[in-house]
């Protein structure tokens, strides 16, 4: 669950932990890889090694706040503020709602297929919560409650996490002490955590769940496809059309276009075309039905225009003004 802002308490409850992820595994058959990671992940950002120190920001760094990511485009609170957490049992209670759902999902679909839905569910409810402040600010003017809300925790990745496990099942589930059906647990456990825990970010759980919901709208309409495989194709599709379109620009013939044919074209291209013949006089592409050449009138064996287009003497006239005299007639230059 995302708690705001309060004292870190120590009670612990790490060994409890350490203990119940250990026997997990050891009784698995599968032992699923990403989901071990993340819980290692999420607990050594909170034990502060010394040797990470240097390459873990404090969590006065991270924490989700909508203004200040708004505000200075803080993507590091974005993505990082769900991996921290400000006491043991915030992270144990998280860590451990994650191995069971972690556990179920990955060895369901697969370690590569899981991975890429933790991400597509960790950048959606972000996103969601974020866009949910925003609008509670403009529209209600909510700024204290929730727009300069202070929260961490991987609660709103689980709680998406909880809605894409339990989308198609038939069975109940007790949230806690309450006998709910399974795909309404999630909103069943978002209203009674709040109840419950005052002090817990609806808001963050609330755009844990909506995220779950899009991730599976997204997926159901796309033919069974990842999000985030989706999303990366886009993005790829979309760095591709400048070249796409600067490449179908300069695509052009080498010959000037003229009413049904091509002068000056490709010679061995252009006769190699069914349809298309070319006059030995001017070396104009015409359609095969034509017996005369359409730009000059020369026959289509080369011997000349027809009585019914030249009826005077043009022997004596040497070739090459014969040749420009037809071409000047039909005005096509």
């Amino acid at each position: 669950m995302d708690m705001r802002i309060g004292r870190r308490v120590s009670r612990g409850m790490l060994p409890l932990l350490a203990l119940q992820t250990f026997s997990e595994y050891y009784r698995s058959e599968r032992k699923p890889p990403i989901t071990a990671a993340l819980i290692a992940a999420n607990t050594l950002i909170y034990l502060r090694p010394a040797f990470l120190e240097p390459f873990i920001p404090p969590i006065d760094e991270v924490w989700f706040n909508p203004h200040l990511i708004l505000k200075y485009k803080d993507l590091k609170r974005f993505f990082l503020s769900p991996f921290y957490h400000i006491g043991e049992p915030h992270l144990v209670y998280n860590m451990l709602s994650l191995l069971w759902k972690g556990f179920q999902l990955e060895t369901a679909i697969g370690s590569v297929e899981f991975a890429s839905m933790v991400a597509s569910l960790l950048a959606l409810s972000q996103g969601i919560t974020l866009m949910l402040s925003k609008s509670l600010l403009l529209f209600f003017d909510y700024e204290r409650a929730y727009y300069n809300e202070y929260a961490v925790g991987f609660s709103g990745v689980l709680f998406a996490m909880k809605v894409v496990l339990n989308a198609r099942s038939e069975d109940y589930s007790y949230v806690h002490g309450v006998i709910v059906p399974s795909r309404y647990a999630a909103w069943a456990e978002l209203v009674l955590i709040q109840m419950l825990v005052p002090g817990v970010s609806f808001l963050g759980h609330l755009g844990g769940v909506l995220a779950g919901l899009l991730y599976l709208r997204l997926k159901g309409t796309n033919s069974g496809s990842n999000p985030l495989t989706i999303l990366i194709r886009g993005l790829t599709r979309a760095a591709n059309w400048p070249l796409k379109f600067l490449r179908h620009l300069f695509r052009f013939q080498r010959g000037r276009i003229s009413g049904r044919g091509t002068v000056g074209g490709n010679r061995a291209g252009n006769t190699a075309q069914s349809g298309v013949w070319r006059c030995q006089a001017c070396t104009y592409d015409n359609p095969d039905l034509l017996t005369l050449c359409e730009m000059c009138g020369t026959g289509r064996t080369g011997n000349g225009l027809s009585s019914l287009q030249w009826n005077h003497d043009s022997d004596d006239i040497p070739l090459d003004e014969l040749r420009r005299r037809r071409i000047n007639r039909f005005g096509r230059w």
